[in-house]
C-alpha cells in the first residue's frame, strides 16, 4: 500500500490533507479493501519522508469521517462500510473537475476544445 501513496511537500495543499484525501481514493477505487490493516503511521511517515504528526492527523481524520478505524492494541483498518455509504468516484472528482472548467472557461475555451483535450490526455 505504500507505494500508492505519494505527497507533494512544495504543493499548496497540506499534507495530511493530500494523504488523507489519497486513502479516501484508495478505498473508494478498490485498492484497500474493507478490513485491510494498513501500516503504522511511523511506516508511512518514514515512507513519505514527513512528520509522524502530520500522518497521525491525516488518519485520526479520515476515523473520525468513518473511512478507518482504529482499536486499542490493534492496527489501524480500512472500515466497513456499506455499498450506499460509500461515496461513489464520480463524486471525488467533482471538485477537481469544477475547478478545471472554470479555468477552461476563464481562458477562453469552448467545451468542444476541453473535451478534445480530455480525450488527447486520456490515451496518454
Amino acid at each position: 500500500m505504500l507505494e500508492l501513496l505519494n505527497v507533494n511537500p512544495s504543493s499548496g495543499e497540506p499534507i495530511y490533507r493530500q494523504l488523507n484525501e489519497q486513502i479516501v481514493r484508495l478505498i473508494v477505487g478498490g485498492q484497500l479493501q474493507s478490513e485491510q490493516v494498513l501500516p503504522s503511521v511511523r511506516q508511512m511517515a518514514e515512507h513519505l519522508a514527513v512528520n509522524p504528526m502530520t500522518v497521525s492527523r491525516a488518519v485520526q481524520q479520515l476515523v473520525e469521517q468513518g473511512w478507518l478505524e482504529r482499536r486499542r492494541g490493534q492496527p489501524t483498518r480500512v472500515a466497513q462500510r456499506q455499498a450506499n455509504d460509500t461515496n461513489n468516484s464520480s463524486q471525488l472528482l467533482l471538485a477537481p473537475v469544477d475547478a478545471l472548467i472554470k479555468q477552461a472557461q476563464q481562458l477562453g475555451m469552448d467545451l468542444d476544445e476541453l473535451q478534445h483535450l480530455l480525450g488527447e490526455r486520456w490515451q496518454q
